[in-house]
């Protein structure tokens, strides 16, 4: 087990993604890099979503930037829930630098098995603290 965005838990993230293999990603989400800016309350975490996972930094190939809160990130991974994604989108709860079109794109994109069966994965083996 590991606590959710520590350097532990992108370790074993990288590690769970390198065994699970092809992913077998829709375009959508194959071509997806996106920088995230996540506040914490001890401190703000930086990672990136790139071939359908998350990693610890920011990538210089993302052209789009979300600013989002510990709590709703945790939520879009463990429950990856489109409409609670809108709607904290539309509360402001998500907010987005740069190009947009991409997570227009992602909309329609529904995850392959393959995915599906990785992110179960790494939701087990995470803890919230």
């Amino acid at each position: 087990m590991a606590v959710f965005l520590t350097d532990e838990w992108f370790e074993q993230v990288e590690q769970m993604g390198q065994e699970a293999g092809e992913l077998n990603l829709p375009p959508a989400l194959a071509n997806m890099i996106v920088n995230l800016k996540v506040s914490d309350s001890d401190k703000d975490i930086e990672a990136n979503f790139a071939d359908g996972l998350l990693h610890r930094g920011l990538s210089s190939d993302a052209t789009t930037t979300l600013l989002l809160d510990r709590g709703i990130l945790q939520s879009i991974i463990t429950d990856f829930d489109t409409n609670e994604i809108m709607g904290a989108f539309m509360g402001g709860k998500i907010r987005v630098e740069g190009d947009m079109s991409q997570l227009m794109a992602v909309q329609t994109a529904r995850p392959s098995t393959e995915q599906k069966e990785l992110y179960k994965s790494i939701k087990s083996m995470t803890t919230m603290a």
